[in-house]
């Protein structure tokens, strides 16, 4: 269930390129959220909102060649440490594939954020939705077994951010 702020220059890609990278990248996240991409009710819960700034400067200058910013929202416990690094590859890769060319193949024109949102901080729908109410309604689990793997997975998160500052 991601939610994606993907920030694109004016005129950077062709439109077909554009729209295959928007398909690309929301199917990055759903794989490593753990799951399937094809999944229409999964598909239907991922959102991006696409950004088109005027101008990026670098230096203070305008930038010489595209740059590209992706946020990636997901709830807390959904990408470990090698999920967060994957999701990192994968959507440079796929910003630098859409370019088709057109720009030198450059990964340091593309930042991605991979932001998890603390459990008890995620809204939608009018109300606060908790990783086990996510899981209940994308997987169809039973409501006991998405709350156990809802604890595993934010136990483990928050195990790897505090040995990560220890």
């Amino acid at each position: 269930m991601p939610m994606l702020d993907v920030y694109i220059p004016q005129g950077a890609l062709a439109p077909d390129a554009e729209a295959k990278l928007i398909d690309r990248i929301t199917g990055i996240l759903i794989t490593h959220e753990g799951f399937d991409p094809d999944d229409p009710a999964t598909r239907a819960a991922s959102w991006v909102f696409l950004h088109r700034p005027e101008a990026v400067y670098v230096a203070g200058v305008p930038a010489d060649a595209p740059r590209y910013k992706v946020v990636a929202s997901v709830p807390e416990g959904q990408l470990d440490a090698q999920s967060r690094a994957d999701v990192v590859s994968e959507v440079t890769k796929a910003v630098l594939d859409a370019e088709n060319g057109a720009w030198p193949r450059d990964p340091g024109r593309v930042w991605v954020f991979p932001t998890e949102i603390p459990d008890g901080h995620w809204g939608g729908r009018g109300r606060i939705m908790p990783l086990a109410a996510i899981l209940t309604r994308l997987t169809g689990d039973d409501a006991d077994q998405a709350r156990t793997l809802a604890a595993r997975r934010i136990a483990a998160s928050r195990a790897e951010r505090a040995g990560a500052s220890a």
